[in-house]
């Protein structure tokens, strides 16, 4: 833990794929903030992630990309969570398939500009009302996408598709 995040990425682990561009890493599983490549210098310990605006959480770093889109990462992981809600509390059981639809909406380019506040207000009314802390992990990807990548939101809005060809996406 004496190492910073982009050392860990680019020293110990290989660096990106490929030769691709850093675009994001989630130090903490999907349920922590995103965090962005000028915020990779501080030390990869629970106290310097956090500095950075992070958590490590469980500690799996999740490597992104420039060919990730993050409406479809936004998408995916809502899928998950979604899936894996016990059902207990209305908040978690009805917001976290309400923000999969959406995003599955805006992913498919169907989307529309009024959805982006609509993804943030379901958030909001998710995020500290539910009775664990799950619904609080569901909301992360979205708001985090949401606010250091919105111009992809409205990108696949305005031109109806996404604008960020991969090949390894299934859809494609």
């Amino acid at each position: 833990m004496d190492i910073t995040l982009s050392e860990l990425i680019n020293g110990h682990a290989g660096g990106v794929r490929d030769g691709r561009t850093l675009k994001a890493v989630i130090p903490g599983g999907s349920s922590v903030p995103m965090l962005l490549p000028h915020e990779l210098d501080g030390q990869a310990s629970f106290d310097g992630v956090q500095k950075a605006g992070s958590l490590l959480g469980s500690a799996g770093i999740i490597v992104l990309d420039d060919t990730t889109c993050m409406v479809w990462l936004a998408e995916n992981l809502l899928h998950f969570y979604r899936h894996e809600s016990c059902g207990k509390c209305t908040p978690c059981r009805e917001g976290t398939d309400w923000l999969h639809k959406i995003l599955h909406r805006i992913e498919r380019g169907e989307g529309r500009m009024a959805d982006l506040d609509l993804l943030a207000s379901i958030s909001e009314n998710i995020g500290g009302k539910t009775l664990c802390a799950f619904g609080d992990a569901a909301i992360t990807p979205v708001l985090t996408t949401l606010k250091h990548f919105r111009h992809e939101y409205e990108a696949h809005i305005t031109e109806g598709r996404c604008t960020l060809p991969a090949p390894w996406r299934a859809h494609e």
